[in-house]
């Protein structure tokens, strides 16, 4: 385990000790929690505006799915012949 230093704002200090107090733990380990979970968020928001950019390079592509496939999967949720999910069909919509 390395060490690192950071300068607090005395409120931040002030809470952060309040934290660590209540939880019986010392601040050293709330903050790993902290930044573990907020390294986490970063990664998964990372992951979706990957997934984003994909997703519109796809559709630039024209690998999309017609609206009205979209609708009938939908409406076949709950029955008792539900649809598989419509995939593209990159050679139906070349033109």
């Amino acid at each position: 385990m390395s060490v690192t230093t950071v300068r607090l704002q005395a409120d931040v200090e002030h809470q952060l000790e309040a934290i660590a107090n209540k939880l019986h733990r010392t601040k050293g380990w709330v903050i790993n929690q902290a930044l573990s979970e907020y390294i986490d968020k970063q990664n998964l928001e990372q992951d979706r505006w990957q997934q984003t950019l994909d997703a519109m390079e796809s559709a630039t592509q024209g690998k999309v799915v017609d609206v009205s496939e979209v609708h009938s999967w939908l409406s076949s949720w709950g029955t008792g012949n539900e649809l598989d999910a419509p995939r593209p069909d990159f050679e139906r919509h070349q033109k």
